[in-house]
This record gives structure tokens, C-alpha cells and sequence, in this order.
């Protein structure tokens, strides 16, 4: 998402200037081209010699320096970056942002561009909880600067409360949702994920392998594209995705009801979870002792969720389903696709190789009620997921189901 992007990340003096090395190089993994520029406090932290080598640019730090004056670097920074990361932003900053001064190369930059602006605080927690700290962040919100709130733990000062740079993969996915086109803006989608868990006594359960990863590469990807994303989630050991409403579930039943009380409202449901199809019919009230008899469990089938999530569906609404399969790939899926009452379904062979469960990658089929099919090669189930919601914005912008 971030390759061929122009960042320029603003490093301000605070102990925590030594993170911003770490963004750096995450930054430039991703494929984007990062500039550097520093305050004088941050120089006596870190030196511009460790972010000119990690990004492979110069670090800018001296907005009087003849050599970049001659051709207004400040200006030519603020012009070509597609987005301004300030990482950490230390209440100086801040305050100087809110007041519109223009003193150091820095702050003249920001006064400058156009850009989108992530700030980053990072501070003692009794500066952050300061009201003027507090106020110059209304004022930064009101202006239009995008706020990475910091997080809480122990601090440097040996003090503890917020005032924490925010994990840098947190700041790196706020820069990646603030290059996102906000195609979903406006639009409900759920998204469920994971296994079941069917209890036959409190210690065992009936389960599959799956982890979870692509349901909530899905929720991730629409969240960054402006959904608003409920995530129904199976048991699995994921982080929620943020600004993702997550509800953790454990069986089948439980999954269906809370699907089924909240479908209706949903412009989009992606239904990846991997339900059981049955469970015991009895749950023992105590573990059942190991006995050289052997054990014999009762299973009846799980209800349907899809199926009668393709029954109630109202006009207009989007409902893709996945096929999980060992043999007969096409053929099972499109059988799916007709008898659930599908818009598309996404299919894959379990059998392959960096496919299916467990897997960060997935290789893929998509099947539309079109007719039309899609083989994608292996990639990463982000990358399927990015495709799969490319699919369902088409078809509720009209196109052709």
C-alpha cells in the first residue's frame, strides 16, 4: 500500500526519537520513498547520519543551509510529499503547529504542504495530560491534522501513563489508511472469521485448523478503506484489526445469532469463518474420564449460516461466501454460489500449497453469479482481500452481478 509513496517523516527532539529509526525502515520495506527532517533538539538524540542511512536520502535540518536554499528545499519537501509522518511530536511542536509559527525547517514545511498529517505525540504524561497540551490538540484535530494517540505504559522520566510513542506498526498502519482511497466511506460490512468451538464437555471441543488471518485481513482492508466494519469472530489469537468493531463468539449458534440479529443493517457480509458443520448433541456437565472403553460422541448438524443469510437477503445488499475444498474445486463452489444465494464466491483448494488455513498467503478462485472467473496466483491475503472488496464495491456501485 505504501509502495512508490513519498513520506516525509518530522523527527522532533524527544527520547523517543531513537523509534523513528525503526519507522524509517519499515517505511522504506514497504516501498516508499522517505526524506528525514530533523529538529536541533532531535540532533541531540540521534544523529541525521542514521536516518540518511536507513532512508537513503539526505536528512534536512537547516533551513538557512545555502546548498538547499538555492533551490527552496522547504518548499520542494512540502510539495512532494504524499504524506507528513511527525514521529514523535513533542509538546513544543505541537504547540507551535497550533500557533501557525514557522521557525525551523520543520515547522516551515508544515505550515507549507498540502499533505495529509499524521501526528505522533510523544511526551512526559503530565505534559500530555497539561490543558494546554490538551488544547493545542483540539486546535491541531480542528485544523485538520490526523492525531496517533500515544500509548500508556512506563515512561522514560520512570513515570507511568500515556505519553508513549504509539507502537510503530500502529503508526505505520495509520499511514497506510490515510493513503487509502475512502472507497467504503459510508458503508456497513461484516466480516466473520475464524473456527467454532463445539464443546462436548468444558475441557473438549470439536474444531478445524483455521486462524483467522484472511477474515480479518478482510475487516483490515475495508476499515482502511472507510467501512464501518463488525468483525464476528471465532475463537483465534489475532489482534482486532483497528477501528473494527470485533465480536468474539465461540460456537456455531452463537455466531448465527449475532449475524442474524445484525445482518440486515450490513451493506456487505463476507462470510470466511470456518463454521463447524456439526456438533455433539450433549454437552457433558463435567470432563469426561479417559476410559479403555473408548468415547462415543452424538453429533447433529450446526445450523446454516450462510444459507440463511442468502435467504433474508434484502435488495441491494452484497453477500459473498468462501469454499474451503479438496477435490472438485469449481464445480462445489459454484454449487455454493446457486444454492446459498450468492453475489460471488471465493474458493480455494486446501490441498495447495500456501493456501487455506494457517497460511499468510492464499491462492485463490473467484466465482461470480455472472458467470465470470478469476484465478488469482498466490499472494498474500491482504492482496486477496484488496481484490475481493474491489468486487464488492462494483457490485454496489451497480455493476453487473
Amino acid at each position: 500500500m505504501l509502495k512508490g509513496k513519498s513520506i516525509l517523516l518530522g523527527v522532533s527532539g524527544g527520547i523517543a526519537v531513537y523509534k523513528a529509526a525503526e519507522l524509517v525502515r519499515l517505511f522504506v520495506k514497504a516501498g516508499a520513498s522517505v526524506h528525514v527532517v530533523m529538529t536541533a533538539n532531535a540532533q541531540k538524540f540521534v544523529t541525521p547520519l542514521t536516518f540518511q542511512a536507513l532512508s537513503n536520502n539526505a536528512v534536512g535540518s537547516d533551513l538557512f543551509s545555502m546548498e538547499s536554499e538555492s533551490q527552496i528545499s522547504h518548499i520542494q519537501k512540502a510539495r512532494m510529499a504524499d504524506l507528513v509522518v511527525l514521529a514523535p511530536a513533542t509538546a513544543n511542536l505541537m504547540a507551535k503547529m497550533a500557533a501557525g509559527i514557522a521557525d525551523d525547517y520543520l515547522t516551515t514545511i508544515l505550515l507549507a504542504t498540502t499533505a495529509p498529517v499524521l501526528v505522533c505525540p510523544a511526551m512526559n504524561v503530565k505534559m500530555w495530560e497539561h490543558p494546554a497540551t490538551q488544547r493545542n490538540l483540539r486546535t491541531l484535530a480542528e485544523l485538520g491534522y490526523r492525531i496517533q494517540p500515544p500509548a500508556a505504559g512506563f515512561l522514560a522520566c520512570q513515570e507511568e501513563g500515556a505519553g508513549r510513542l504509539a507502537d510503530i506498526e500502529d503508526i505505520v498502519e495509520s499511514a497506510i489508511r490515510l493513503l487509502t482511497p475512502p472507497t467504503l466511506t459510508g458503508r456497513s460490512v461484516l466480516v466473520s472469521a475464524g473456527p467454532t468451538h463445539e464443546h462436548f464437555d468444558p475441557v473438549r471441543f470439536l474444531s478445524n485448523p483455521s486462524s483467522g488471518k484472511m477474515g480479518y485481513a478482510l475487516a483490515k482492508i475495508a476499515a482502511r478503506r472507510s467501512a464501518k466494519v463488525c468483525l464476528v469472530s471465532g475463537p483465534c489469537s489475532l489482534d482486532a484489526p483497528a477501528q473494527v468493531e470485533r465480536i468474539c463468539v465461540t460456537s456455531a449458534i452463537e455466531m448465527r445469532d449475532v449475524i442474524l440479529k445484525i445482518s440486515s443493517k450490513q451493506d456487505a457480509i463476507v462470510m470466511t469463518a470456518a463454521v463447524s458443520d456439526y456438533r455433539p448433541s450433549e454437552k457433558a456437565a463435567h470432563k469426561m474420564k479417559k476410559s479403555p472403553e473408548g468415547l462415543s460422541v452424538l453429533l447433529e448438524p450446526n445450523p446454516d449460516i450462510l444459507a440463511s443469510l442468502g435467504a433474508i437477503k434484502p435488495p441491494g445488499q452484497v453477500l459473498v461466501g468462501f469454499a474451503a475444498e479438496t477435490e472438485n474445486l469449481a464445480q462445489n463452489a459454484k454449487d455454493k454460489l446457486i444454492r446459498k444465494n450468492l453475489d460471488f464466491v471465493v474458493a480455494n483448494d486446501l490441498t495447495r500449497q500456501g493456501a487455506g488455513f494457517a497460511y499468510d498467503t492464499n491462492e485463490v478462485k473467484i466465482i461470480e453469479r455472472s458467470g465470470e472467473t478469476s484465478d488469482l496466483s498466490v499472494m498474500t491475503k491482504e492482496e486477496v482481500a484488496s481484490q475481493i472488496w474491489d468486487r464488492v464495491e462494483r457490485l454496489l456501485s451497480g455493476g453487473q452481478k
